[in-house]
């Protein structure tokens, strides 16, 4: 990020090892922080965001964080220093079953509820055959103090359940080069009806 009046740039990049993830598994997010401006970096905060998009009668959109990491180890970052840093998170219901508005998968007061899983699209224009779209991102920010603002990096990523019939290892290998057709989410029970009061 290029600063009005100040010389230089403060450079955040976030990285992730793989572009999908399972249910419970730990997610590390690789930071680096180049700064070369005369800023000065006072913490640093981690995030994953669950994206819900509400598509059936009236468009809504909303963004949750499911998990958040914040640190000040490191820190601060002075003009002309770096900073490589791994952040874990794991998005988990456990830690979130007081929130509203988090989607989810599994039916309502059954212990085997979990957060939402990714929706996948073959193709964008797709979106109103859904109705309810799921994303996820991490999101970090960088903390510059009272008058210096903040920085932020968002990256999107998959979250999934393992591929029925299939060990979990299979799909922990798998990387953004995954033939996304082989992925399949089984989040709606098509024997039973809801209805809506």
């Amino acid at each position: 990020k290029d600063f009005m009046l100040s010389p230089g740039e403060l450079e955040l990049e976030v990285t992730l090892d793989k572009q999908l993830y399972l249910h419970d598994e730990r997610i590390g997010v690789n930071l680096c922080i180049r700064n070369n401006s005369n800023k000065v970096v006072k913490k640093i905060k981690a995030m994953i965001q669950q994206g819900v998009d509400v598509v059936l009668f009236q468009n809504g959109s909303y963004r949750n964080t499911v998990a958040s990491l914040e640190t000040s180890e490191g820190c601060p970052i002075q003009p002309g220093s770096s900073l490589q840093k791994v952040m874990y998170l794991t998005p988990l219901l456990s830690s979130n079953k007081q929130k509203r508005g988090i989607a989810l998968d599994g039916q309502i007061k059954r212990h085997d509820q979990c957060l939402a899983s990714t929706t996948l699209l073959a193709q964008p224009d797709q979106r109103d055959a859904f109705g309810i779209i799921v994303s996820y991102a991490v999101k970090v920010k960088l903390f510059l103090g009272a008058l210096g603002g903040e920085v932020s990096a968002e990256l999107p990523f998959v979250l999934m359940h393992p591929k029925p019939g299939s060990k979990a290892k299979v799909l922990y290998h798998a990387d953004s080069q995954a033939d996304v057709e082989t992925f399949r989410q089984d989040t709606i029970d098509q024997q039973q009806s809801v209805d809506f009061d």
